[in-house]
């Protein structure tokens, strides 16, 4: 999806820099945008059709997309439209480059937690394989444990091991970046032109390269 959202940015920088509008260039790039995100570009281009205002369904676009990046590329599609960037075509470039990078740099992540799980399928399997052997051809190695205090070893240990497998699963979670709109009530012209219905800090400063 982040390559994807790479892909159209940069066929949007293309065609604006073709001289034409920002709603003829999402309307001219909707039929070849990337599959993952083909759906979603071409109900805007429908909604900017049927005479909905820009902001309104770039906006729409973000919440049916629910990417932090994709929602980097619509405030930046926003804040051109309100203020009439001169510099849109380089805008969008950068944040292409910048999603082409932030690919590749999952990807990476993604072949470590990928090891990360491979680990602790292994240590599993290991420590179940090993405990079951015990039980079945060596119980008097666990007479030990038929004690009260061989009862509160082995549930310290129960609890080492439940709390080792909780760090390696959270390790290999996946955690999503903080969106910059935040979803919610679709703000007027003026709270666009104000900064406002944006989330803490999305506003602070003009966006790098839109001549603001």
């Amino acid at each position: 999806r982040i390559e994807a959202i790479a892909g159209w940015t940069e066929m949007l920088r293309d065609t604006v820099s073709a001289a034409a509008g920002l709603e003829q260039a999402i309307g001219a790039t909707a039929p070849l945008a990337p599959g993952a995100i083909r759906p979603q570009v071409e109900q805007l281009a429908g909604r900017l059709r049927a005479g909905a205002r820009l902001d309104g369904a770039l906006r729409e676009f973000a919440a049916e997309v629910a990417d932090p990046l994709a929602d980097l590329v619509t405030a930046a599609l926003i804040h051109a439209a309100a203020h009439h960037a001169r510099r849109l075509g380089e805008l969008l470039g950068s944040l292409a480059s910048s999603a082409r990078g932030q690919a590749s740099m999952r990807l990476r992540v993604e072949a470590g937690r990928a090891s990360l799980r491979t680990s602790a399928r292994m240590i599993t399997t290991v420590t179940a394989v090993m405990a079951a052997g015990l039980v079945l051809l060596n119980r008097g190695y666990l007479a030990p444990y038929d004690s009260a205090g061989g009862q509160v070893v082995l549930l310290l240990t129960g609890v080492i091991f439940a709390a080792g497998f909780a760090l390696l699963r959270r390790m290999a979670r996946h955690q999503q970046p903080a969106r910059i709109l935040a979803p919610g009530p679709r703000p007027g012209p003026s709270s666009l032109q104000q900064g406002t219905g944006w989330r803490a800090g999305a506003a602070a400063g003009p966006l790098p390269g839109t001549g603001e």
